[in-house]
């Protein structure tokens, strides 16, 4: 083979290679000058829609996706490319504004956006309150999707892993009898400030004796029902409960009576936004690690209400 017969191959196999670098989405920067024969080759960034994201989620969530759910989109289209990520309980007002003053899209919040389990806005035509908010939505071009059933169903319970890592109580978790941690032995008093301070909450109601100490605790954070509570004051027999809210005719009225009795059991209402506000602050470090080009934030919503 002469020069020149070399000299073409070497130039069409060049040219092969960088078509083949382009049909894979590489992006190809020129460095060639005089007298100069090489170039270099920089990765596009990745760019992720947010059904991708959600779908990301869902691969490690057992049983998913679920056929009834309310963990859907409550705004904006999952086909658009994620510029950011945020997490949160509500995605109230503030929290919409923040999104938008950060670059970020895509809202993740764990209980309703439109003041109903469903997000159904069939009975909030022409309200006022709703469309202030789904303009602001629109304008900024973000995604609401909630993650609440999906969050619960993951092993461990989301919510439950965030709310236990604040309080420092990650290290008695029994993925046999999750609810219940089994601890030294606390007062309920320091059980009360722990709760409070590692949490961030105000104040917090409770009924008990704060200087009753408590080794097992069942801990249920969010709205689970008086049912569901009951129940396991029944069955598991805990020093003390701590839930996020109660419906006062149950929850509470049963712990009175069970102390009136001479029972040994106290009860701590967090709040429910404080309860489970946790649980998706953990998420935006599980889920960064899983999506690694796409900024991940937790912005929390707080209680709606206020000390008199």
């Amino acid at each position: 083979m002469n020069t020149s017969e070399q000299s073409r191959n070497y130039s069409k196999g060049r040219r092969d290679f960088l078509g083949n670098l382009t049909a894979a989405g590489l992006l190809l920067t020129s460095k060639l000058g005089p007298g100069e024969n090489y170039f270099s080759v920089a990765d596009e960034q990745t760019k992720m829609t947010i059904q991708q994201v959600i779908d990301v989620i869902l691969k490690e969530i057992p049983g998913a996706p679920f056929a009834k759910t309310v963990d859907t989109i409550k705004s904006g289209d999952a086909g658009w490319v994620v510029t950011g990520i945020v997490t949160t309980m509500f995605a109230t007002v503030d929290v919409i504004k923040k999104a938008a003053s950060l670059g970020a899209n895509f809202i993740i919040a764990h209980e309703p956006t439109f003041y109903g389990h469903t997000d159904a806005t069939d009975w909030l035509d022409g309200d006022p309150v709703y469309k202030f908010k789904k303009d602001l939505l629109d304008k900024n071009k973000i995604v609401v999707w909630r993650f609440h059933d999906y969050w619960h169903t993951y092993l461990p319970d989301g919510v439950l892993m965030g709310v236990l890592t604040k309080l420092g109580w990650e290290k008695y978790y029994n993925a046999q009898d999750p609810e219940i941690v089994t601890l030294p032995g606390m007062k309920l008093g320091e059980i009360i400030n722990l709760a409070k301070k590692n949490l961030n909450i105000r104040q917090v109601r409770f009924i008990g004796n704060k200087d009753e100490v408590c080794k097992r605790v069942a801990l249920i954070p969010g709205a689970a029902g008086g049912t569901s509570q009951m129940t396991l004051l029944r069955e598991s027999k805990p020093d003390a409960l701590i839930v996020g809210e109660v419906h006062e005719w149950e929850t509470a009225e049963y712990v009175r009576d069970a102390q009136a009795m001479g029972t040994k059991m106290s009860l701590i209402v967090l709040g429910h936004a404080e309860s489970e506000e946790p649980g998706m602050e953990w998420l935006a470090p599980w889920l960064t690690s899983r999506i690694k080009d796409v900024k991940v934030t937790h912005v929390p919503s707080h209680s709606p209400f206020n000390e008199a």
